[in-house]
């Protein structure tokens, strides 16, 4: 098995893991590596990176090269999170680092990021049975979620992330004890919609990730005489963020052994957690010492056992679900219409030759083709379209969730145009997705066409013509007349007569 490498390109640094793989997929760390490169400074002041950044940058990720090729790892994927994706300039300096190290970073959003957080978390703790709160503090911003042992139920991405934090609020211009001031009134106001989000749910353990939270680790051995580095009390943040903050920056690094720059964003990351902590009624926080590089690697290793990119199925549908309650979509007929669109799926694999990836996509799309309803019954297909490319579905990347979207947009109405913006700017390859699957989506939803589940069986036979026969309550007439207007789509695209029994 080929040896792997992970970077996370943070907004107050860049880490390297390096791992082998087994068989089974089983990781050994072999190297780690951190730069201290810190691209928020730029992005959150000046919405840029700047060319000094940039030089930074590029030298740390030749130093990584080089240990990439010094282990021999074949695999390397590096995601970039809050800085990366912000940044005006991103695609240049992706471009740059590309050309300097044949290394391409891949922005990620908030969602992909809980996930690989969650993956890291799991792989280290066991969560059999329990919900527990994730927090991940990082430069840029603090991730919240929910998750137990299989999926990520809720995330929300908070703005307060601690380079975020020293830049807006201008640590410099104020100096540290009106800074401090600012930084506690600023993360009170998300009070709100933190107890929101956290107010309805049970939480049975808190989790948090990031460089900050294994420095507080580390702390609590030094100044609270904890034995372990991997767990914190609030009353022993408490004690460490008031004999942090007696200290001036420079003392923090000579007291405390702390990198200069932890030492200034340590102070807003441990107010934000103990926040958080407060807010969640929780005593403890357990520090796994993890994060999104061990979840990339997991990732990365997961993907080795199976011969196509995996979309993260249950997740994928469990997340898909939490956004349809969201905009209160009916819930007996969606699960109705992806029921019947995978069987359709299944029944006529011959005929489009597509795999399993691409069955969620339409599965997914099934849960959420009607969501347009929440804007408005008029073109509520096209108002589908805008809400599910727009909305977050965990377990999906961006491009995944614009091909759902694409095709719960063609459930109903016309095919596929030239004239279509959505449609055209797919790559050609999506196209054909879309164009494989939206038809069988269109066919899912005219034997639901009443809302009212009266198909309870349906009997597919794929050859020549497409046969479906279907049997449940009442004669089904409108079913069979909604299949027989829809069923021209299909007829098109994939060149066989539909006869419905």
């Amino acid at each position: 098995m080929p040896k792997l490498a992970a970077i996370d390109v943070g907004s107050n640094a860049m880490r390297l893991a390096i791992a082998s793989a087994n068989e089974r997929g089983k990781l050994n760390l072999i190297d780690t590596a951190r730069e201290s490169v810190r691209l928020g400074a730029d992005v959150f002041a000046n919405r840029e990176i700047s060319n000094q950044r940039l030089v930074e940058a590029m030298d740390a990720f030749l130093r990584f090269r080089k240990l990439i090729n010094a282990h021999k790892a074949k695999l390397v994927r590096a995601v970039g999170t809050s800085a990366v994706r912000e940044a005006s300039n991103r695609d240049y300096f992706i471009n740059q680092i590309a050309k300097a190290a044949e290394i391409t970073i891949d922005p990620i959003s908030g969602e992909e990021e809980a996930r690989l957080v969650h993956l890291a978390v799991v792989g280290n703790l066991r969560l059999k049975h329990r919900v527990a709160l994730l927090v991940d503090i990082g430069g840029g911003s603090v991730e919240i979620s929910l998750a137990n042992a299989r999926e990520v139920l809720v995330t929300e991405s908070f703005a307060t992330g601690t380079v975020r934090l020293l830049q807006m609020l201008e640590q410099k211009k104020h100096g540290d004890r009106v800074f401090r001031q600012l930084v506690h009134a600023y993360i009170n106001v998300s009070d709100t919609r933190l107890k929101k989000e956290l107010g309805k749910h049970k939480i049975d353990l808190c989790i948090a990730t990031g460089g900050n939270v294994e420095a507080l680790g580390d702390l609590r051995v030094q100044l609270c005489k904890g034995k372990s580095n991997t767990s914190i009390t609030i009353d022993e943040m408490d004690l460490i963020l008031k004999k942090l903050e007696s200290r001036s920056f420079e003392d923090r690094i000579k007291k405390f052994k702390l990198r200069p720059d932890r030492a200034d964003v340590i102070i807003p990351a441990t107010i934000a957690l103990q926040n958080i902590a407060y807010q969640a009624h929780v005593e403890r926080i357990l520090i796994p010492r993890v994060g999104v590089k061990d979840g990339l690697l997991i990732d990365m290793a997961s993907k080795l056992q199976k011969a196509e990119e995996p979309v993260y199925h249950s997740q994928a549908l469990f997340s898909a679900k939490l956004l349809g309650r969201k905009y209160d979509y009916d819930a007996q007929h969606s699960m109705t219409v992806a029921r019947f669109a995978v069987q359709l799926f299944d029944s006529t694999k011959k005929l489009h030759k597509l795999g399993g990836n691409e069955r969620t996509l339409l599965e997914v799309a099934g849960l959420l083709h009607d969501i347009g309803y929440y804007v408005g019954m008029t073109d509520h297909h096209k108002h589908s379209y805008y809400l599910i490319k727009a909305s977050p579905v965990i377990g999906l990347d961006d491009s995944q969730r614009e091909l759902v979207a694409t095709i719960a947009r063609y459930h109903i109405g016309a095919s596929p145009k030239s004239s279509h913006g959505e449609y055209v700017e797919l790559p050609p390859s999506e196209q054909t997705i879309v164009n494989k699957l939206a038809p069988l989506l269109r066919l899912a939803e005219a034997l639901d066409r009443e809302h009212a589940n009266k198909v309870k069986q349906l009997h597919i036979s794929a050859g020549k013509k497409l046969t479906l026969r279907l049997r449940g309550r009442g004669d089904l007439l409108l079913e069979k007349w909604a299949l027989a207007r829809n069923s021209g789509f299909f007829e098109t695209v994939y060149k066989r007569k539909v006869i419905i029994a």
